[in-house]
């Protein structure tokens, strides 16, 4: 009986430390597992996801300047989320910051040749990119990791934004990222006048994860090639979580569109992610 006591506590000491692992500096670590959230496009879908680090914060304008050496953003500020960047840019930084900081490079970059699969028009670009799956380095999250994230993950209450079903609480988005609260329909030139813009990133509500901005701030860039379903539509990379130009849908947790991976905007960043 004794050394069954003492084989349980072990046990239960190991499964202690494995669940409270820490993260790194400016990760949260998110427990893997089926999508609890039944919002999700996912939801009784059987897909279940790893266990993995994602970033607290969308990537700042000082993170990315750290690692770039440049900042492409329209809007200037340290703590604000770098924007106007491509997929490809990204990609780059993913890698240039893992071996900054002695991680392994998760993508592998060939800019020589144009990818053949790669069937959008205004991409000019065009890299070939793969993955080295055992690599530890950042990475762009997969769709699906990113909507588990966004949805709460296993502590998920299954909101309709990443953190609340009030978007107000938790996102910067068209109606309230300018001088004063707007209402009535989405105009461009009432977002100038407004002087409509990004937010410092962690300023409003996080989910059940302790994640900000998942809803609202910038788009974020994913890994996923969005293929045409339609001969009007193009192929192109993933993105989601709306953004300040964005209007109140955009901004669902289950939400997403593509763009051409060379495509930029001041609504346009990134949040990471690593193996865990």
């Amino acid at each position: 009986m004794r050394k069954l006591c003492i084989s349980f506590l072990t046990a239960i000491i190991i499964l202690t430390s494995s669940c409270s692992q820490k993260a790194p500096d400016g990760l949260v670590s998110v427990k893997g597992g089926g999508f609890v959230n039944t919002r999700s496009h996912y939801y009784q879908k059987g897909l279940s996801i790893p266990d993995l680090y994602i970033g607290k914060y969308e990537v700042t304008q000082k993170e990315w300047t750290e690692v770039m050496s440049s900042n492409p953003s329209k809007f200037k500020g340290d703590n604000l989320p770098v924007e106007t960047v491509s997929w490809y840019d990204c990609i780059e930084y993913c890698n240039k910051r893992s071996l900054k900081e002695g991680l392994k490079p998760y993508y592998n970059i060939n800019k020589t040749k144009k990818d053949p699969d790669n069937t959008n028009p205004i991409d000019t670009i065009k890299w070939i990119v793969t993955v080295d799956n055992d690599a530890n380095g950042y990475r762009l999250p997969t769709q699906a990791e990113w909507e588990y994230a966004s949805g709460g993950g296993q502590l998920s209450k299954s909101y309709t934004y990443s953190g609340s079903n009030n978007i107000d609480d938790v996102a910067w988005y068209w109606k309230n990222s300018g001088d004063k609260y707007l209402t009535g329909t989405w105009s461009w030139a009432t977002l100038v006048s407004n002087h409509n813009r990004t937010k410092p990133v962690g300023t409003k509500k996080p989910n059940e994860l302790g994640l900000y901005d998942m809803a609202g701030n910038v788009r974020e860039w994913c890994w996923d090639m969005h293929q045409p379903t339609a001969p009007e539509d193009l192929q192109g990379r993933t993105w989601t979580g709306g953004g300040w130009i964005g209007s109140d849908f955009c901004c669902e947790s289950t939400f997403q569109a593509s763009y051409e991976a060379s495509g930029k905007g001041p609504d346009q960043g990134l949040r990471v992610c690593r193996a865990r």
